[in-house]
């Protein structure tokens, strides 16, 4: 099997004499499901990798973990990410869900909380979590009635997120979240609902510096009025992220890619 890997580098200029950087991992798409073998693989396969690589602060599943909806599902998902040495989040998408099925975000929530350390005391798909003086935020924009492609951030949502960000508005703030707002590709089904109004309350605020998503298949980045927003391709492609010098107050950062081939 060929994984692609893409690594995005945040290079902040205005670098202090001791820089201070960061490593975490992005994994999207993962659909695992107990019925599907492969889907086992692909998870073995990206948490082998993953605790081979040196620095790793944390790993971060945005959404579709599994592919069917079901306690059964999430389980499994979690019973091969708990192999991981880093500790790790995880984040809803349009898969996860379904409250007509009998697994609604609490339920979802509810196994998080007794299965994943990091997930202890989150009470909420929505949270922030905190590394190394920087905030990062996840952001739910799942439906757990009537699921579809499209995502959408609910006002309430909106309106917690922007408590946040004034709340830690002196720090650099990094977002994940499985629906992109910046269309990484022409997949008109997939757009996000009312994205419009998710950037025009991120334009307000100086200190989000990065977007990272899934949801469409594709790697992709964007720089849309300073905040980079990324799009990763699903598993078994994953994303490594160095933040060069992450506590420079007003970054001006650009990416480099590398597509590195492992594995057969």
């Amino acid at each position: 099997m060929k994984r692609i890997i893409p690594v995005l580098l945040f290079l902040l200029l205005c670098i202090p004499a001791q820089a201070k950087n960061m490593r975490f991992v992005q994994v999207t798409d993962t659909l695992y499901n107990t019925e599907d073998e492969k889907s086992a693989d692909i998870m073995r396969g990206i948490v082998t990798d993953i605790n081979k690589l040196k620095d790793v602060e944390f790993v971060v599943f945005t959404g579709n973990n599994i592919a069917k909806p079901s306690e059964e599902n999430l389980k499994g998902f979690l019973e091969e990410a708990k192999h991981l040495k880093a500790p790790y989040y995880v984040i809803l998408g349009n898969k996860d869900v379904n409250k007509q099925k009998g697994f609604g975000k609490k339920d979802y929530v509810k196994i998080l909380k007794k299965e994943v350390k990091a997930h202890k005391k989150i009470e909420s798909p929505n949270y922030v979590f905190e590394k190394e003086n920087m905030i990062f935020i996840a952001l739910d924009g799942s439906k757990e009635v009537i699921p579809s492609s499209m995502g959408y951030y609910k006002e309430d949502v909106l309106k917690w997120l922007n408590e946040q960000l004034n709340l830690y508005k002196y720090k650099n703030i990094v977002i994940f979240q499985h629906f992109p707002v910046v269309p990484p590709a022409k997949q008109e089904s997939r757009y996000t609902f009312k994205a419009d109004e998710y950037l025009k309350l991120i334009a307000g605020h100086n200190n989000v510096k990065a977007i990272f998503a899934g949801h469409f298949g594709v790697n992709n980045e964007q720089n849309v009025n300073g905040i980079l927003h990324a799009a990763t391709e699903n598993a078994p492609t994953y994303r490594i992220v160095d933040i060069m010098n992450y506590e420079t107050s007003e970054p001006d950062f650009w990416s480099v890619i590398k597509k590195i081939k492992t594995g057969e």
